[in-house]
């Protein structure tokens, strides 16, 4: 498949799902947590507790690994993304801002806090918008043969 028809095929498919799978480290300690994300070109974004294990990793490690599967009982059916990238918490209000626009288009609940309980509003002030920059994205594909796998490098 070429370059654009990779790229376009894996967009259609971070479309479709709303759950990543985000793999961190600190030290000789890995750690993975499933995340609700949005995204936009190959960049997904989220909003986490700073205080969370895997944001406070980000703080030590940006190099992360993600992967974006559904759930399969037939290995021929299998198609998900492998991701490696760099994440970080975004701190420039436009990008703050791009992200909350992005993740309230994508998910009903995030455009209710506003008129949500107190303490829900509390939490979610205090949480911080990150992104995960794709450096590469390998496009897994069985059901065009066990293990077919193509590789995308995010430019």
């Amino acid at each position: 498949m070429d370059e654009r028809a990779l790229a376009t095929e894996i967009d259609a498919f971070l479309a479709a799902h709303h759950v990543f799978t985000l793999a961190t480290s600190a030290g000789d300690a890995a750690h993975a947590a499933s995340l609700m994300y949005a995204h936009e070109d190959f960049v997904l974004y989220w909003v986490s507790d700073p205080d969370t294990r895997h944001s406070r990793e980000i703080e030590a490690n940006s190099q992360v690994a993600a992967t974006v599967a559904p759930d399969y009982t037939d290995f021929r059916a299998i198609r998900g993304l492998q991701i490696a990238g760099v994440a970080t918490r975004l701190t420039a209000p436009r990008d703050v801002e791009r992200a909350r626009t992005l993740m309230a288009q994508r998910y009903a609940f995030l455009r209710e806090l506003a008129h949500g309980p107190e303490a829900l509003r509390a939490a979610a002030a205090k949480a911080g918008y990150y992104a995960l920059r794709s450096k590469q994205i390998t496009w897994i594909d069985n059901t065009r043969g066990f293990g077919h796998k193509e590789t995308l490098v995010v430019r």
